[in-house]
């Protein structure tokens, strides 16, 4: 709501990847090189492999008064810097899936050609997405496996509480709603308070109750290190991807 969409301009080579842009009032184009000239800040939207031919493509049409921003996976500032001009401001962008509800965790790192001011405006028009923080560059592929590849990890975790519960009786429906509810409010939690998980967890906890109980069965299963394991898997995916 920050932005009118009337002045959003959205480039796609088809009409198929447009048509959402059009159903939320914005203008559209199939000229990459449109965009450029009508716009201040531009959004690089790519897979990774289709980036540098875009970046080829818009070039010339790059001045110092714009605002480079891309979101392709493991392609580093110092790439994107050398294949604009030397001078661009430019930044790197990793949001995830939940941003399209507004619940988005974003992280972003500048290039040498931006600065303060381009940080700040990056960070309050996507504040209404979620959460988005500075990073250094390093950060970013971390980022990937704990927040990008995690929704994945707590939508599987909400499948088994969720199961749990059907197993002792509960309809799937109902289930699903309460194990979703419970993630949410766990995490508005973390996030209100500022407590650590451990603190909150142990809150929860009462002696000889549900909760410890339950708490055992799950360190029996080594769920912390199996976590921590796909974290470190999914952060060493992305490390490799940007080698490539």
């Amino acid at each position: 709501g920050k932005v009118p969409a009337s002045s959003i301009l959205a480039s796609a080579p088809s009409d198929k990847n447009l048509d959402a842009w059009r159903d939320s009032g914005c203008r559209t184009t199939h000229c990459n090189l449109e965009v450029v000239q009508e716009s201040t800040l531009v959004f690089l939207a790519t897979k990774p492999h289709v980036l540098p031919d875009v970046l080829q493509e818009i070039r010339p049409a790059v001045g110092p008064h714009h605002i480079i921003v891309s979101l392709a996976a493991g392609v580093t500032l110092q790439t994107l810097q050398r294949l604009l001009p030397a001078w661009t401001k430019v930044l790197r962008l990793m949001p995830n899936l939940p941003c399209v509800v507004q619940a988005g965790a974003m992280v972003f790192a500048r290039g040498i050609g931006a600065g303060d001011e381009e940080a700040a405006l990056l960070k309050t028009l996507l504040s209404s997405c979620g959460l988005c923080e500075e990073v250094p560059e390093s950060y970013i592929n971390i980022h990937t496996g704990l927040s990008g590849s995690g929704v994945a990890y707590v939508y599987l975790f909400a499948e088994a509480m969720a199961e749990g519960a059907v197993k002792m009786g509960m309809p799937g429906g109902i289930a699903s709603r309460i194990a979703a509810q419970t993630l949410l409010g766990a995490a508005k939690m973390l996030l209100e308070t500022g407590e650590h998980p451990a603190k909150l967890r142990g809150d929860v906890c009462t002696p000889g109750g549900t909760t410890i109980h339950a708490l055992h069965e799950l360190e029996k299963g080594a769920l912390r290190a199996t976590v921590m394991n796909a974290v470190e898997a999914a952060t060493q995916q992305a490390c490799d991807m940007a080698e490539d």
